[in-house]
């Protein structure tokens, strides 16, 4: 397992305050841009970021999932990988929703400054499948398909961040995959690693999210064994006829016999919001 993330449950708290609608940034000086670090070497897909989010909204079980964990299987025997991914609203320097808000003439999405949020008005939540639509990581969930359904996001824990206190999810986490700070910071503590590094990610050019990745580690053979022997023994299962033939057809999988064989980023509905981070309702 990494040893590079520690997490700790305080954060450091700007002193400006300016809260800013969708027309853009109002205060004087740069704003300071916190966001998220994850560690896919150290998560397990254990569920307890998801599931504290939702407990926290007070969102009950269903498709609307501010936070999504993403789980889908690559390779083949002998080199077999399930992979994890922390899926969530990254708070965008350059937010494509935003743009797409201002672009409808909505003011129901804003960045606000102390800590770079990107935050929905509630007044203007039944109002935002344009900007729903632009997000790139699916970050806008709904409860159902209604065009009129209201829209919630993960909103940075911003209650416990005027508190001191790191979010929710960096800190149900119990193999600190997780962390929270400021970009600068966690630049400095984790180098630059862009976002676009895990595969399955789109490419962060376009809207800049405040998120570092440190992929997962490479496999590594810790007993070494043979493979093609393994292969054999297990097409064995005397006295009856073998498991199979000819090894190819372990090593060589047909599309569509996987059922998650990439992720789900932007699902398209509901249903593919449930089917594709299924197991993280608590």
């Amino acid at each position: 397992m990494s040893s590079t993330s520690t997490t700790t449950n305080t954060v450091s708290i700007p002193t400006t305050s300016t809260v800013t609608t969708s027309s853009g940034y109002s205060p004087s000086g740069t704003p300071t841009q916190y966001g998220f670090f994850f560690d896919q070497s150290r998560c397990t897909d254990c569920f307890a970021c998801a599931i504290a989010c939702k407990n926290y909204l007070r969102i009950g079980p269903g498709p609307q999932k501010p936070l999504r964990m993403l789980q889908w299987e690559t390779g083949t025997f002998p080199s077999v990988r399930l992979n994890f991914l922390f899926l969530t609203c990254f708070h965008c320097a350059n937010p494509a929703c935003l743009s797409a808000a201002v672009s409808s003439g909505n003011p129901g999405i804003y960045k606000e400054p102390k800590y770079g949020a990107v935050l929905i008005d509630p007044a203007y939540a039944s109002k935002l499948r344009d900007a729903a639509a632009a997000c790139p990581y699916g970050a806008i969930a709904y409860a159902s398909d209604d065009p009129s359904a209201p829209a919630a996001k993960c909103d940075m824990c911003i209650a416990r961040l005027e508190q001191g206190r790191k979010p929710i999810c960096v800190m149900a986490c119990n193999t600190r995959a997780l962390d929270f700070d400021t970009m600068a910071n966690l630049k400095s503590k984790y180098g630059s690693v862009a976002a676009s590094n895990l595969t399955g990610l789109p490419d962060p050019s376009a809207t800049t999210p405040s998120l570092i990745v440190k992929q997962a580690d490479p496999k590594k053979l810790l007993v070494p064994y043979d493979p093609a022997k393994v292969l054999q023994l297990m097409a064995k299962r005397d006295p009856l006829p073998a498991v199979y033939t000819d090894s190819s057809q372990v090593t060589t999988i047909q599309n569509g016999v996987i059922g998650r064989a990439a992720p789900v980023i932007k699902p398209i509905n509901v249903e593919e919001v449930v089917t594709s981070s299924r197991c993280d309702d608590g």
